[in-house]
């Protein structure tokens, strides 16, 4: 059952607001609206990029009906917390993935996660994604630091140059989207665009190639100041 059914089958009406991330993709908040509920969006934890539980009870009101969590880049969200503010305030809790998420098999996932360990020992010009269990690593997404959006995507376009084929994985807050807009500012998710970058970890890079990628990350990485 997708989102719009697990929310309209726990009685979720029009007019009821749902708590949904701000960063990542709009389509959650576009299940809501379908069912003529309200998004309301929350900000995210800057270590998971996931919910983070103290903007959830921030975000709640009297008309607060749901909390959706989606595990961002195949690492979960922190469903305990979220859970247990889910109990305090009478909210329903659903747990998501990522819209089109890539979940490999068992070996996939091995090999995804050793190539992210690897990129996690080595890569200094970056911040990694922590270590955490369970991680599968559908997007292994890394922070350029640096004063804002021009750093990491002059860094982006440098690490094309070399042949490594990274992407920006969302390009704005789901508050700025058509259709979705919202007048809010909430920091971290707009760090979090500013910031983050995804490089390869397909199961069939080789050592050589994830060599290079650390390579060219490492020399580019010293160019970059971090924000004061």
């Amino acid at each position: 059952m997708g989102t719009v059914g697990t929310l309209r089958s726990a009685g979720v009406r029009a007019g009821d607001e749902v708590v949904v991330p701000a960063y990542g993709n709009p389509e959650v908040a576009e299940a809501v609206v379908e069912l003529g509920a309200l998004p309301v969006f929350a900000d995210v934890d800057a270590d998971s990029l996931c919910l983070d539980p103290a903007a959830v009870a921030d975000a709640v009101t009297p008309r607060t009906a749901a909390v959706v969590a989606v595990h961002r880049f195949g690492r979960p969200a922190d469903m305990g917390w979220i859970r247990e503010t889910g109990r305090r305030y009478g909210l329903l809790v659903v747990a998501a993935h990522e819209p089109g998420a890539d979940r490999a098999d068992q070996d996939g996932v091995r090999r995804r996660q050793d190539r992210a360990a690897y990129l996690n020992g080595r890569l200094t010009g970056v911040v990694t994604p922590a270590a955490v269990a369970g991680h599968t690593y559908e997007q292994y997404v890394v922070r350029v630091p640096g004063n804002g959006r021009p750093d990491r995507d002059a860094f982006a376009r440098a690490l094309r140059s070399r042949g490594v084929a990274c992407h920006v994985p969302v390009q704005a807050p789901v508050y700025r989207t058509p259709g979705l807009r919202r007048d809010v500012f909430l920091p971290q998710t707009e760090r979090a665009v500013d910031e983050t970058l995804a490089l390869p970890v397909r199961s069939d890079l080789s050592r050589r190639e994830l060599h290079k990628m650390a390579g060219a990350c490492n020399a580019l990485g010293g160019l970059l100041q971090p924000a004061g």
